[in-house]
């Protein structure tokens, strides 16, 4: 923290602090009710809003030198050890997005104690969720992506994997590791950039992840749905998938009763318990997404590189400061 606006209170210059991706203002219903997500106050065009993202409120994007927070004293989370938070700062720039979401996805999933579950997408979201799926106390989780080097990353830190590329099915290579083809719960991390499985695995399927979930989670499981969706996607496939309208197998869902959560996460929900988790030493973050710290002028790249599929999560770093703790 750079400046304090005169309206704020609590946060003061000096403090080391996490900006969640969404922004709330701390005073609607939504917010009371810690669905920070979808704050109504903050975007004129719908509920919820973010940095820099379009349709999302018209507030100027993160990926700068200097960011303005509104409502500071209810977004910004102050780490309260700043000499201890310095040694754990890779593992915590996680907390403004990736780990929260990953979080939601696996919590919203009904993750806990024993469980099996099934995360589609290896980015680093997917491996968020795998590792938050680890600490929530999951006996097995199994990692499905079709690239090969985010399959190595997810295996490094205890997770099973399914290459969706393969022709076998994922249900069979999930029979394969668990002796049953079904998981108790999934978690969508891919969203509607989806492509399709074996050999159609070089096209683009908005649906493919949603309905593959539905056929392996058991009934009365539950699908996370952190993954990207949208109402509008020029670039679609289809004149349907322009307009955010896919061919979901609903039946299915619904005949094995299975319960949805979709949405933008609400990170001011978990990011105070995740700070912990990080601070005490229950999660390494950045390891599980393997953080490259990169500056503000090698941002280009790292986008080639993600574009790509490439195992990591690009932390910006404008003025080294992250670089600098290391």
């Amino acid at each position: 923290m750079i400046e304090a606006g005169r309206d704020v209170e609590f946060i003061k210059v000096g403090d080391l602090v996490s900006v969640p991706f969404n922004i709330a203002c701390g005073r609607c219903r939504n917010c009371k009710e810690r669905a920070t997500g979808v704050c109504l106050s903050v975007n004129p065009a719908r509920p919820g809003a973010a940095y820099g993202y379009v349709d999302m409120g018209g507030w100027v994007g993160g990926q700068a030198e200097y960011v303005m927070v509104p409502y500071a004293d209810f977004n910004l989370l102050k780490f309260p050890d700043k000499a201890q938070a310095m040694e754990k700062i890779r593992d915590l720039t996680c907390l403004s997005d990736i780990l929260p979401t990953g979080y939601h996805g696996a919590v919203s999933a009904g993750v806990g104690t024993g469980s099996i579950v099934y995360v589609a997408g290896a980015g680093p979201v997917g491996l968020a969720c795998a590792a938050a799926s680890h600490l929530l106390g999951a006996a097995c989780v199994i990692v499905g992506d079709l690239i090969p080097e985010r399959l190595a990353q997810a295996r490094s830190f205890g997770c099973e994997t399914v290459d969706v590329s393969k022709s076998a099915t994922i249900a069979e290579q999930i029979d394969a590791i668990v002796g049953a083809p079904e998981v108790d719960c999934a978690v969508d991390c891919v969203g509607f950039e989806a492509r399709g499985h074996g050999k159609d695995a070089v096209k683009e399927a908005p649906a493919t992840v949603l309905n593959s979930l539905m056929e392996i989670t058991r009934a009365a499981g539950a699908l996370g749905i952190p993954g990207l969706y949208v109402t509008g996607d020029p670039g679609g496939i289809d004149d349907n998938a322009k307009v955010g309208r896919l061919s979901i197998r609903i039946g299915l869902g619904w005949a094995k009763s299975h319960v949805f959560t979709t949405g933008q996460c609400p990170v001011m929900k978990y990011n105070r318990q995740l700070m912990q988790a990080i601070l005490f030493g229950k999660i390494n973050i950045a390891k599980a997404v393997n953080v490259e710290v990169i500056t503000l002028d090698d941002a280009p790249r790292g986008y080639r590189d993600f574009d790509k599929g490439a195992a990591k999560k690009f932390v910006l770093d404008p003025h080294g400061f992250v670089r600098k703790a290391a």
